[in-house]
């Protein structure tokens, strides 16, 4: 008995919304992710409809990962995939696991906070659209899991990330004892065989024919694995079709070739209580469709489940860019498709092993394995490296023998020791460990050499990636200044936000003058390109602006002379640039533009709007060209803000709709403090998370007895 309130009461209604909601929609799959608590990881906590295996590549995805149930999550809405074409060109890196025909939704599961997502899947042959009616049962549902989900966490219960996949029945399929025989009567009857799978693919029934055909009794196959009792039919291709009537729930079929000469037809027949099998003889005469490698004495090859998990994680590993990336992609997904609880990535650095990233292990272990030489006698991983083989211990004995203090270092039971080798040359290892002994299968070992080839590819192109963007952020962090002068009169605060694709740098700069106690410049840009050499011209324009301003020129002759020393210098990269003189004892703002976006302006009272502002042409185009300028009164109270088009710039979207709708966003929010106000106006723009190129903000307030 169970009671309201009490843990396993709730993990039954959890268990039964989620059913029902399966049920209700016809989805013949259905997945629950829950957040992590760190907020970094969705782990899948349910599945129905689908074998555990299947899902193994999407047991955990990172919430920065471009999936369906990440972005359905990240950002706060229902993803709708209508099927095989929008799924590859929406998500590429899921289609290439996922090349069934299939449609899908992943919806946020959401309360006061994240907490997961709901994943449902049906065959390609239901509407290409979602209706309203449906949506409504999508989210109703989803809401009634947030509550049993928040439930859980107030009550302290610990998270369900990590404790593996629990596969709930769909409740379909179960008939009475008669109609059941009266099934068995009818197969039997049938020319040819009859059999059938569940959907973890294990044969549940064997009509005679079928037992003739195979060349095996039922009582030899009944709970197996056709792959795996009948070795004619180890062949990922065959495991493939079994995949693709799973997931598609679409009929499929092939052709194989009993030895040494039976050729037959394999019709499978998928819902939501398994599959239904035709086997039809064919004689002698050719396969109608293509028919894989003839069966022989060739060595196992990988199951495909195995195939496309790595596949799935090779496609994970091209879209890695820094060091950091790679070891969270080997740690989130690596390892739990090995089920390994341990995990060490070292680089080979100056004849030593440095340690990038590891999991499962204590700081103390890390630290007595960190930097050891290329010849250490301590473990096996020099050896591995020297040597390019991968080494395999499935338990502790076999380590003992060999490197008598590695397990009692580190505890561990068994260990994969993957040497990372791209174009002949070192570039470390990937140790993948367990807590308890481990048997590693010929395939596994193939996949896994396979995987390591990949990291080592991939880490390479990190490593440098790394030096390039440390150079590059060096270079931009040492021209945009440090600090901003403080200016009697004037509250200042400013932001820069690099691009999250590319080398995450750019040309965005600005810049804050004090010219003596009553009056200030201020500047803002934006060198075209995201680039080394946007980043080193931002800095000459940077330079040129505060030489010409510290001089007392006027506003439109400082645009002018940078524009002359742009076009001297011969540069095919274009800048746009804002430059402000303000007179804080007259009480007067002098602008001048080269081709920028307006500021915007806040009177005390708080009306917000554009400033009018003519712009010039751009600088670095024509060395004679005249910028205008612009006189408006500095009121007591008045806040400025300056910005660059990466805040605004939307595709699709007109530039004077955008700039007034951040308009709109600086008149509603809260301008007590500076800082503060900056961080919503990124925050409300959509800014603040994944952005194709640079932000640069500025904001100046007149405070007369500040």
């Amino acid at each position: 008995m169970t009671s309201p309130g009490d843990p396993a009461a709730d993990t039954q209604a959890l268990d039964a919304v989620f059913t029902e909601t399966v049920r209700r929609t016809g989805a013949t799959i259905g997945a629950l992710y829950v957040l992590s608590p760190d907020e970094r990881m969705l782990c899948l906590d349910l599945l129905c409809g689908a074998p555990a295996e299947l899902a193994t590549p999407w047991a955990t995805v990172p919430l920065s990962a471009p999936a369906p149930v990440a972005d359905a999550v990240r950002d706060d809405r229902l993803v709708w995939v209508g099927g095989e074409g929008q799924l590859a060109q929406s998500y590429p890196r899921t289609a290439m696991v996922l090349p069934y025909p299939l449609a899908l939704v992943a919806a946020p599961v959401t309360a006061s906070r994240r907490l997961g997502a709901l994943l449902l899947m049906w065959p390609a042959t239901r509407p290409s659209r979602m209706s309203r009616r449906e949506q409504g049962h999508i989210e109703a549902s989803c809401r009634s899991l947030a509550r049993l989900l928040e439930e859980a966490v107030e009550q302290g219960r610990p998270s369900p990330c990590g404790r593996g996949i629990r596969v709930l029945p769909t409740g379909a399929g179960h008939r009475r004892l008669g109609p059941a025989m009266a099934a068995a009567d009818f197969a039997e009857r049938l020319p040819g065989g009859s059999c059938a799978l569940d959907l973890e693919g294990r044969f549940t029934f064997l009509s005679a024919g079928a037992c003739t055909l195979l060349g095996r009794t039922a009582g030899q196959l009944l709970g197996t694995l056709p792959w795996q009792s009948l070795l004619w039919l180890d062949d990922p291709t065959y495991e493939d079709r079994y995949r693709a009537a799973v997931l598609s729930r679409e009929p499929v079929a092939f052709t194989a070739c009993r030895p040494p000469d039976r050729w037959m037809d394999f019709h499978l027949y998928p819902d939501a209580s398994g599959i239904s099998v035709r086997i039809v003889p064919i004689g002698g005469r050719p396969p109608p469709w293509p028919a894989t490698r003839s069966p022989g004495p060739a060595a196992a090859p990988a199951r495909a489940g195995q195939l496309y998990q790595l596949t799935h994680l090779a496609a994970g590993l091209t879209e890695v860019v820094g060091v950091r990336d790679v070891v969270n992609l080997v740690a989130d997904q690596i390892m739990p498709a090995f089920r390994a609880q341990g995990l060490v990535l070292s680089t080979v650095d100056g004849g030593r092993l440095r340690i990038t990233g590891h999991r499962g292990y204590d700081a103390a272990t890390i630290a007595q394995l960190d930097s050891l030489p290329l010849d250490t006698g301590f473990t096996p991983a020099g050896q591995a490296i020297a040597s390019g083989i991968p080494a395999f211990f499935a338990a502790p004995e076999d380590m003992l023998r060999i490197y008598p203090e590695a397990p009692r270092i580190s505890g561990k039971q068994a260990w994969a020791f993957l040497p990372l080798i791209t174009s002949g040359r070192p570039v470390g290892i990937c140790i993948l460990s367990y807590d308890e002994p481990h048997v590693f299968p010929a395939e596994e070992r193939a996949v896994m050499t396979s995987l390591a080839g990949l990291i080592a590819q991939a880490l390479d192109r990190a490593r440098l990636y790394d030096t390039k963007l440390e150079l590059a952020h060096g270079l931009q962090q040492a021209l945009l200044p440090r600090t901003l002068p403080t200016v009697t009169g004037l509250r200042v605060a400013a932001r820069y936000l690099p691009g999250t694709r590319g080398m995450d740098i750019g040309g965005d700069f600005y810049d804050v003058i004090r010219l003596g106690d009553s009056a200030a410049a201020a500047v803002i840009g934006d060198v075209q390109g995201h680039n080394v050499a946007a980043a080193a011209l931002m800095g000459q324009v940077r330079t040129g602006v505060h030489a010409h301003a510290t001089l007392g020129t006027a506003p439109g002759e400082v645009l002018s002379r940078t524009n002359r020393l742009l076009t001297d210098l011969g540069t095919d990269l274009f800048t746009s640039c804002l430059y402000a003189h303000l007179d804080l004892a007259a009480r007067r703002l002098t602008l001048a533009s080269a081709g920028h976006p307006p500021p915007l302006v806040r009177l005390a009272d708080g009306t917000t709007r554009p400033v009018d502002v003519p712009p010039g042409p751009l600088l670095g185009i024509d060395p004679d060209a005249e910028f205008p300028v612009t006189r408006t009164p500095l009121a007591p109270g008045l806040t400025l803000v300056f910005y660059t088009d990466g805040l605004i710039e939307t595709p699709g979207v007109d530039l004077d709709d955008a700039i007034a709708e951040l308009a709109g966003h600086l008149a509603d929010a809260d301008d007590r403090d500076p800082d503060r106000l900056l961080d919503t106006l990124l925050t409300r723009s959509g800014t603040a998370g994944r952005r194709t190129d640079d932000v640069a903000l500025l904001l100046l307030r007149h405070v007369p007895d500040g």
